[in-house]
């Protein structure tokens, strides 16, 4: 059941709905929604209004890490309502996510429905221009207050929502990272938890000091094959027109961007792909003589980013033929297409619409109360 706090309905009212969408998660809607695991099962979601957590000092979260989080978008362009891309997803690999930091799982019913009445309750702040949304980022965290390294017994579970018009620049300039590692097989490579983020902004700041946009990560055992970057994956464009990407490994996260445009490529638009080792030297090698032609990124935030080129650190670089070229253009629009409404391929399987929540729901008191 959801709890919706009173008091959210005067807090819509007095929000500023006309605020410019600029870049990524500049401002977070005034929704969001929480629900606590204790006593071994999730309590009820609570919706209320954004505004700051009560959390102790000694809470596990601040001390040992133990958070994990998803990315995904709600879309409202060309269609009745607005819609998500492929939520059951996130949900699945939340979940694995959970497993890996030892946390418990959440049920897939109580992870959309949050996700579904935060969007309902913001939809007057999705961005009605192609490529804009609402970007939502579920998360949980160790939230008891024990400062002993034993497991956790209380975790909380939250959604926020942000307008947002994207956050990657159309002519990305990558720095090849050849000293430290993003991570270690066995370790928490594919989950999505904080620590792994942390962890890469020291190489970050690196790349900032150097005028470039982000990084690629080499294995950690060799330091030399592909694996991603700090918050996408990669793939690189053959002038055979077929498309290159690391294959995944226990050190890779498995992106869902990734995965559908594979799934589009392999199903839909006939596009030959290969999922390989790809060492780094071969690439630099190949984009020398002409041989990959294009490289893009790929992920929840950005969809599709094409990449200029690829930089070592000592300012050797090595560009692509075309940063804006041909085949990903189009794998971007295609998604797109789906995301917003215009198109039907995999609709059924991918787009999940959210109706009106409250006015759908307000005879049904099993759904919802509202609460002072």
């Amino acid at each position: 059941m959801l709890n919706i706090h009173r008091e959210l309905f005067f807090t819509l009212k007095e929000s500023d709905k006309n605020r410019p969408v600029e870049g990524f998660a500049s401002y977070i809607a005034p929704v969001m929604s929480m629900s606590v695991y204790k006593n071994q099962s999730w309590q009820n979601i609570e919706v209320l209004p954004y505004g700051p957590l009560p959390i102790y000092p000694d809470a596990k979260v601040l001390h040992y890490a133990q958070e994990i989080f998803e990315g995904l978008k709600a879309y409202w362009v060309d269609s009745k309502h607005p819609q998500l891309f492929r939520p059951h997803e996130n949900a699945t690999r939340f979940n694995h996510s959970a497993r890996r930091m030892a946390m418990p799982e959440i049920p897939e019913e109580i992870f959309l429905e949050a996700i579904k009445a935060v969007v309902d309750l913001n939809k007057d702040f999705i961005p009605k221009e192609s490529a804009k949304s609402l970007y939502l980022r579920p998360f949980m965290y160790a939230s008891e207050n024990q400062l002993g390294i034993r497991p956790c017994s209380e975790y909380t579970f939250m959604v926020l929502a942000s307008p947002t018009a994207g956050h990657f620049s159309d002519e990305a300039r990558i720095l090849i990272e050849r000293h430290h590692v993003r991570a270690v097989s066995g370790g928490t490579g594919t989950a999505k938890t904080g620590g792994n983020y942390a962890a890469a902004q020291i190489a970050s700041h690196k790349a900032k000091e150097l005028g470039l946009h982000q990084v690629l990560w080499l294995d950690a055992k060799e330091r030399k094959y592909l694996e991603e970057l700090s918050g996408m994956n990669i793939f690189f464009v053959h002038r055979d027109g077929s498309l290159h990407t690391p294959a995944l490994t226990d050190t890779i996260l498995n992106g869902i961007t990734r995965k559908s445009l594979i799934e589009l490529c392999q199903n839909e638009l006939n596009i030959p792909l290969k999922e390989e080792k790809l060492a780094i030297d071969d690439i630099l090698k190949g984009i020398q003589s002409g041989e990959f032609v294009e490289a893009f990124a790929c992920g929840t935030a950005a969809i599709i980013a094409p990449i200029k080129s690829l930089v070592e650190e000592d300012g050797k670089e090595f560009s692509l033929k075309s940063s804006h070229g041909e085949i990903t253009k189009k794998l971007r629009q295609q998604l797109l297409d789906i995301q917003e409404g215009r198109s039907q391929t995999r609709k059924k399987e991918w787009i999940v619409e959210v109706a009106p929540f409250i006015h759908e729901t307000k005879n049904k008191t099993d759904r919802y109360q509202i609460i002072s």
